[in-house]
């Protein structure tokens, strides 16, 4: 046997991984011998063209090794063959770790003196909510209408050993979020309408990695910059839209600063029990306004959970990701996450019901308009019309369980929002995945920040009672 052929023979040669191939051509520029060619075949899984080998004449030299770009592209050929290697995690095996199974360190629940009530802002109560539900982390972007909420935790969370950082953009705060919810403790931030749309893919990662987060989303009017005014246009986006793929979050609708404090101080709780970003849903006058606030008489001092990477030795095995390159493997990660939808939608389903025992005419509305309907429904019962009020907690997933029993003996239901209808559509599409029959709906629908008032509502029911009364 020639020198130069058992040389060849001693040295691992290549193999090529045709997936994770990207065609750069560095591999064939790097070979001496000039037994790499550029590929001519695509790829099924890549839609590119894997480059060639020609191992007959392969001296392995292992420059191509070196010029790959890609960790799994070119690897050397192992004395055992070419077995499992389609899969590195197949050919290496599974990680292994002598460190001790992670264990869980439950929440601390403090009990707290019954304290005088309080008169506060509603971006306020949220940041007091989301202190006293053990919230130590808090990234953001200043936008109005939200960024009082984010001044308060600023001042307040260095008093108590805790974390302020202003991002760069709303797109560093969600990447943030991820960071430190994976680390398993509680962040959260405060943003408005146009911030919120860049923090999307942050968030589908988050749901699709399943890390927890509190999103406080004080609605502005839109589309595009729009003014800070209060609107209700964002609920799709909370509802449909948390970035790309197979996404859904808790959606909770406060309605008063009372609700802004217990509703954030409750959004934590969810999110890791769920292990999911939770998202609140004000709206621009509700994050400004003021209100009496009574505290919770318990506080939270957060455990540790098991699944946490922590940077420890007890956690070093711990690994959480949204990455799944086998289409069966993240088919099953989203019936994974489908089994955790149904059961959010199973148990978190929460409406008020205001009136609705005996009701002909329903008017559903959340946030401020919410308000407004109270008032109007009053007014309406005072004129001898029966109207009543439901309004939605969760926005989603919609409160369709406590709805559907008040169907059969309404005559018509008034939705009052201050946005393009998007609260009517989420009541649609739930009822009617659920196949519950509806009475007529009507609209009362305002735009860019102005809302509907309690004379509105009450003119268009007393219009649409007169109409079906006289037809």
């Amino acid at each position: 046997m020639a020198p130069a052929q058992a040389a060849s023979q001693r040295r691992p040669r290549p193999f090529l991984y045709p997936q994770f191939c990207k065609a750069c051509g560095r591999c064939i520029e790097a070979c001496p011998k000039g037994c790499i060619e550029a590929g001519e075949t695509i790829d099924p899984a890549t839609g590119l063209e894997p480059v060639h080998i020609d191992l007959e004449v392969c001296n392995g030299c292992g420059l191509c090794l070196t010029a790959c770009p890609e960790p799994w592209g070119l690897m050397p050929i192992p004395e055992e063959g070419l077995a499992d290697l389609r899969d590195p995690e197949a050919f290496f095996g599974p990680r292994t770790s002598t460190a001790p199974q992670a264990v869980a360190v439950p929440d601390e629940r403090i009990p707290l003196p019954a304290p005088e009530p309080m008169v506060l802002k509603g971006t306020h109560a949220s940041a007091v909510g989301a202190l006293l539900a053990g919230c130590r982390h808090f990234f953001g972007y200043p936008i109005t209408p939200s960024t009082e909420g984010a001044e308060l935790m600023a001042r307040v969370l260095p008093e108590l050993s805790g974390h302020f950082v202003q991002a760069v953009s709303e797109v560093a705060t969600v990447n943030m979020m991820y960071g430190c919810g994976g680390a398993g403790l509680r962040s959260m931030t405060f943003t408005s309408s146009p911030g919120f749309s860049l923090m999307l893919e942050g968030i589908s990662y988050m749901i699709g990695s399943e890390i927890p987060g509190v999103f406080v989303n004080i609605m502005r009017g839109g589309p595009g910059l729009g003014n800070i005014a209060p609107e209700q246009a964002d609920i799709k986006l909370c509802c449909r839209g948390l970035g790309h793929g197979n996404t859904h979050a808790l959606v909770l609708a406060p309605s008063t600063p009372q609700e802004m404090l217990d509703l954030t101080f409750e959004a934590f709780e969810l999110s890791f029990r769920y292990r999911n970003p939770v998202i609140l849903a004000g709206d621009g006058y509700l994050g400004q306004i003021t209100g009496r606030v009574t505290l919770p008489d318990h506080m939270i001092r957060p455990g540790r959970p098991e699944w946490a990477v922590w940077g420890d030795r007890e956690h070093r095995g711990n690994l959480l990701c949204s990455i799944f390159l086998s289409d069966v493997d993240l088919e099953a990660h989203n019936e994974r996450l489908n089994a955790k939808y149904r059961l959010m939608t199973e148990t978190e389903q929460r409406a008020e019901v205001h009136r609705g025992d005996d009701a002909e005419w329903l008017i559903v509305a959340s946030n401020t308009p919410a308000r407004m309907a109270r008032g109007a429904v009053a007014a309406l019962r005072e004129r001898g019309i029966r109207a009543g009020l439901f309004r939605p907690v969760t926005l989603w997933p919609f409160p369709e369980q406590h709805l559907r029993p008040l169907l059969p003996d309404l005559k018509g239901i008034l939705v009052v929002e201050a946005g393009p209808g998007q609260l009517e559509d989420e009541m649609r599409l739930t009822l009617s995945h659920a196949g519950a029959p509806l009475p007529p709906v009507h609209s009362l629908r305002r735009y860019g920040g102005v809302l509907p008032q309690m004379e509105h509502i009450v003119t268009r029911l007393t219009e649409i009672a007169t109409e079906v009364c006289h037809a």
